[in-house]
């Protein structure tokens, strides 16, 4: 794909730390499916964004969890939230959830696209 002075500014992701951090987009999606803080016990003072882009960062690079940069919450806490998030299947509702938005995205923006041979018999 080349890019284009449309595409750059729609894909462009200037201020985040990495590539994988999320856009506002994004966490507005992944945000009600993070969990609620309890109603017992300490408040909770880990930022969940923090901790969606501690995954996301750890999807993309496949660092080891002790690896984890130091602008991100610790690996602990992230690793925590992670298992949490797998085995409750949330991470798999997440997953749907952002397909479902690309592919919405997607159907919405119009295509250049050249209608093949096959297409036309």
């Amino acid at each position: 794909m080349a890019w284009t002075e449309i595409t750059r500014h729609d894909y462009a992701r200037e201020g985040m730390r990495y590539a994988s951090d999320s856009t506002n987009e994004e966490w507005a999606i992944v945000a009600p499916f993070m969990p609620a803080c309890c109603k017992v016990g300490r408040p909770r003072e880990t930022d969940l964004r923090a901790v969606w882009d501690a995954i996301q960062y750890m999807a993309a690079t496949g660092c080891q969890w002790a690896m984890l940069p130091k602008d991100f919450p610790p690996f602990t806490t992230v690793r925590y939230y992670f298992y949490m998030l797998r085995n409750s299947g949330m991470l798999d509702l997440v997953n749907d959830a952002l397909a479902s938005a690309a592919r919405l995205a997607d159907s919405v923006t119009p295509h250049r696209r050249r209608a093949s041979s096959t297409a036309s018999r």
